[in-house]
C-alpha cells in the first residue's frame, strides 16, 4: 500500500463553522478524514496527517511559511509514496509555484489542494478533492507538483485562481491542465515532466525582498520608484500586453534607470492573462530591456514572484540570476 503524508497548513477544508463563520480547529480535519468512509476504502493509500501549528489562513501566508512546507516534505521523501498539502484558496497559487521551485528535483508527487466548503459540511467540495489528491499523489507517473481542484489536475506553477467561489476555481492559462477527475482520473503522461530525482538544497531563509507592481495609465512614476527602492532586489511588473510601459514619460525612464543601477532584477510579466511577454516586439518595451529586465514569457504573476524570491534567497549572483530567471525550471514557462 502506497504511504501518503498530508500536510494540513490551513484552510476552509479543515474548518467548522463557528459563531462568527468558519473558524480552525486543531483536530477537526483529522476527525473528519478518520471518520469519512470514503477516505477508508482499501483502495486509499495509508495516509498520515500533520496539522500545521497554528493553522493559517491562505491570506496570512508568507514565503517563510512556503519554506516551512518544503523542509516538511524534503525531510520526508524517502518515507513517503506522496505528499498532499491542504491549503486555503486565496493563495494557494503562490504555495503551489513556491513548492514547484523549492522542491525541484524531490521524484515525488506533491498535490496542493483545499475547497471552497469545509469538509465536513453539507455539499462540501472538499471530499473529492481530498480523494482526488491522494490517488494522484500515489501514482508512479507523477513526479512534480500539482494543484488538484474540481475536475481539474494542472501543474502547480501554473495555476491562477479564476474564482472566489466556483467548485472549478482554478485554471491553467496558455497551458493544457495536466490532466482530469471525471469518471476515471486521468492524467496524460505526455505532459507530465521527466526530471530525475536530485538533492534537494532548500536556503536558510526564503527572506529575499520582492516587490510586484501592476501598470496603469497614468501611473505616477513615483510609485514605481517606492516599488524599487531599498531594500527591494527584485520586482515583478505586469506590464501592458507584450511587455510594454509608457516609454514616453521621463519619469518613469528615469526611475527605471536607476533602479538597474542599483541591481534591482526586474522580472516583466503581461497583465493579459493569455499569451507572452516579448520585450523585442515593441519600441515601447525598450526602457525595460536597457534596464535589464527579464522578460517572463507566459509566465504567470504568481509563478514569477515565487520564482523570484526562491532564486533571489538562494543566493545567485545577478548575470546568473537572470539567466535561472528566463530558464524553464519546474514547467513555469514555454521556451
Amino acid at each position: 500500500m502506497k504511504r501518503i503524508y498530508v500536510a494540513y497548513v490551513g484552510g476552509t477544508i479543515g474548518m467548522r463553522p463557528g459563531a462568527d463563520g468558519y473558524e480552525p480547529a486543531p483536530g477537526h480535519l483529522t476527525g473528519q478524514v478518520r471518520g469519512r468512509p470514503e477516505l477508508n476504502e482499501p483502495e486509499v493509500p495509508e495516509l498520515t496527517i500533520a496539522e500545521y501549528e497554528p493553522l493559517l489562513d491562505s491570506a496570512n501566508m508568507r514565503p517563510v511559511d512556503w519554506l516551512r512546507i518544503a523542509r516538511d516534505i524534503a525531510e520526508r521523501r524517502d518515507a513517503f509514496d506522496g505528499f498532499v498539502v491542504l491549503h486555503g484558496t486565496d493563495t494557494m497559487a503562490y504555495t503551489a509555484s513556491a513548492l514547484a521551485f523549492l522542491l525541484r528535483g524531490l521524484g515525488r508527487p506533491v498535490v496542493v489542494t483545499g475547497s471552497q466548503i469545509p469538509l465536513g459540511v453539507l455539499r462540501s467540495d472538499g471530499r473529492r478533492n481530498l480523494l482526488t489528491s491522494v490517488l494522484v499523489a500515489a501514482r508512479d507517473d507523477v513526479r512534480e507538483v500539482c494543484l488538484v481542484f474540481g475536475s481539474r489536475i494542472l501543474r502547480g506553477c501554473r495555476a491562477i485562481k479564476a474564482s472566489a467561489s466556483g467548485f472549478e476555481a482554478f485554471e491553467s492559462p496558455n497551458v493544457a491542465a495536466l490532466g482530469s477527475a471525471g469518471v476515471t482520473i486521468e492524467v496524460d503522461g505526455a505532459r507530465l515532466r521527466t526530471a530525475a530525482p536530485a538533492p534537494i538544497a532548500l536556503p536558510a531563509a526564503l527572506d529575499a525582498p520582492v516587490g510586484l507592481l501592476r501598470l496603469y495609465p497614468g501611473m505616477p512614476a513615483a510609485l514605481l520608484e517606492a516599488a524599487l527602492a531599498a531594500p527591494v532586489r527584485g520586482l515583478v511588473l505586469e506590464a501592458y500586453g507584450a511587455g510594454t510601459v509608457p516609454a514616453a514619460d521621463p519619469e518613469v525612464l528615469r526611475v527605471l534607470a536607476e533602479g538597474a543601477a542599483r541591481g534591482v532584477v526586474i522580472l516583466v510579466v503581461s497583465q493579459c492573462v493569455d499569451g507572452r511577454v516579448d520585450l523585442g516586439a515593441y519600441a515601447s518595451s525598450g526602457p525595460l530591456v536597457r534596464a535589464g529586465a527579464v522578460g517572463g514569457l507566459d509566465m504567470t504573476t504568481e509563478a514569477a514572484y515565487a520564482k523570484l524570491v526562491v532564486l533571489l534567497s538562494e543566493g545567485h549572483r545577478a548575470d546568473a540570476l537572470r539567466e535561472l530567471l528566463a530558464r524553464d525550471l519546474a514547467g513555469e514557462l514555454t521556451p
